[in-house]
């Protein structure tokens, strides 16, 4: 049975990283743990935990990467929920029996270890949906 444990985070693609750490931390209060170069991902990741749950602030490192492609139509905005599974594999198979549309049909690995994939927004009702098996 697929199974999901929790909301892991929200991501917002942002312009400016620091002026929207300034609305998450000093305006709502929302302490920043740590923020993240990720080179492979072509973008610099702000860490906010709220509850068992973060925000990510996402801003694009590069301009022709896919990130700054969507921040470029879409302006900044919420850019993809992402749920922690079980079993990430066993969800994907599962996901894939249903014919739901996805970006990864493999998982690949983080620079902390986790393991993710993305359902396509066509396979979710628009919303683009990561998931996320962490390390144990």
């Amino acid at each position: 049975m697929l199974k999901v444990k929790r909301i892991d985070h929200i991501a917002i693609l942002v312009e400016d990283l620091d002026e929207a750490l300034s609305f998450w931390s000093d305006t709502l209060g929302v302490e920043l743990t740590f923020v993240e170069d990720l080179p492979e991902e072509h973008a610099k990741v702000a860490f906010l935990p709220v509850g068992e749950s973060e925000v990510e602030l996402i801003k694009p490192t590069t301009e022709d990467s896919g990130l700054a492609k969507y921040l470029a139509k879409h302006g900044p905005s919420l850019h993809h929920i992402c749920l922690e599974v079980e079993d990430i594999e066993g969800m994907l198979e599962g996901l894939k029996e249903q014919s739901v549309q996805l970006i990864n049909k493999t998982p690949l690995t983080g620079s902390r270890g986790e393991r993710y994939a993305f359902i396509h927004p066509k396979g979710a009702h628009g919303v683009l949906v990561e998931l996320y098996e962490l390390p144990e």
